[in-house]
């Protein structure tokens, strides 16, 4: 019987870090928008200490994911060798891994506001009231233990290495800066209905109930529109930014771990059973066993009874 082999890994072509060489585009960026902010300003756009935070959350993010990307990699690299077919490293392969990955981002990126042990960590990149260029770099410092890089492994098995993917994965990710602003209202109708934009993005960072869990796309907008998680912004529905319960603080460890510790409080407070416990960990964020918080639904519906003509306009259900 043929036993497992570690990959060679040795051997496979070297992916440059585009983060990395971008940092200097981060920061031109940034310096840009304080410029157009200054032309026209933004309410609220900016705060010191908020953009400072974010920073550093930033920061923190390339330390950890560096010390720990072997838990995703790893796991990745070794199921590279249950692949079935060894698609290479061409342009077509790389540009058609890049339109895979970011329907597979769409689907971690849901699971990221769906799953509560998956929100602790996607929480960090939307606690800030704030929105403009630093709040994309408000990345979190557990991204490793969220498990959702599990829904890359069919793309391993269809034949993209780890490698490959991981780069494309920092395209997406360069992608992503730039819509983090105010300054930018609208882009053309085409690019907006295929690509995500600034407004399709500002609807994604609100706590609005019509705008939350809208708008997982990385790259590709179309995804939403085709599975229905599509929401536009409205002219007449400013984006309020922030999580539903504002996190108020600055400090860079609670921001990073304030939902793991609700999560550990939550699971070892009296009364709730095994099971509703365990619902604690893996159950949408806003569920508790008692009715005493909110999910996302619920303040979609309790926005609903108190606006019953906004029925089934964007980002609410048709009835309650």
């Amino acid at each position: 019987m043929k036993s497992f082999q570690f990959p060679e890994i040795i051997k496979n072509p070297y992916f440059p870090d585009v983060l990395l060489w971008a940092i200097p585009f981060f920061v031109l960026g940034i310096a840009l928008e304080l410029l157009a902010l200054k032309r026209r300003p933004v309410e609220n756009a900016y705060t010191r200490k908020d953009a400072i935070t974010s920073v550093l959350m930033g920061l923190g993010s390339s330390v950890t994911d560096t010390v720990f990307k072997f838990i995703p990699f790893g796991l990745l690299i070794f199921v590279w060798q249950f692949r079935v077919i060894d698609l290479g490293m061409s342009i077509p392969i790389i540009m058609l891994a890049l339109v895979l990955d970011d329907f597979s981002y769409y689907w971690r990126h849901w699971l990221s506001h769906k799953s509560r042990w998956c929100w602790a960590v996607h929480v960090v990149h939307h606690s800030s009231e704030h929105f403009n260029l630093t709040t994309a770099l408000r990345q979190p410092w557990t991204s490793s233990i969220s498990g959702t890089f599990i829904l890359q492994i069919p793309l391993v098995l269809m034949g993209f290495h780890p490698f490959l993917l991981a780069f494309v994965y920092m395209i997406n990710l360069l992608y992503q800066f730039w819509f983090h602003t105010e300054t930018i209202t609208k882009m053309p109708y085409w690019f907006e209905y295929i690509f995500n934009t600034p407004s399709h993005h500002r609807v994604h960072h609100a706590r609005n109930p019509r705008y939350l869990d809208a708008n997982f796309a990385g790259i590709f907008m179309i995804w939403d529109r085709i599975f229905g998680t599509f929401v536009p912004e409205l002219d007449d529905e400013k984006p309020d930014y922030g999580i539903v319960h504002q996190l108020n603080s600055h400090n860079i460890f609670r921001v990073s771990f304030h939902e793991f510790i609700g999560i550990f409080k939550d699971v070892f407070q009296k009364g709730p059973s095994i099971g509703q416990r365990i619902l604690y960990i893996f159950a949408a964020p806003g569920y508790s066993h008692d009715k005493s918080r909110k999910t996302a639904n619920d303040l979609k519906r309790d926005f609903l009874e108190k606006h019953p003509e906004q029925s089934g306009s964007p980002g609410l259900p048709k009835n309650l």
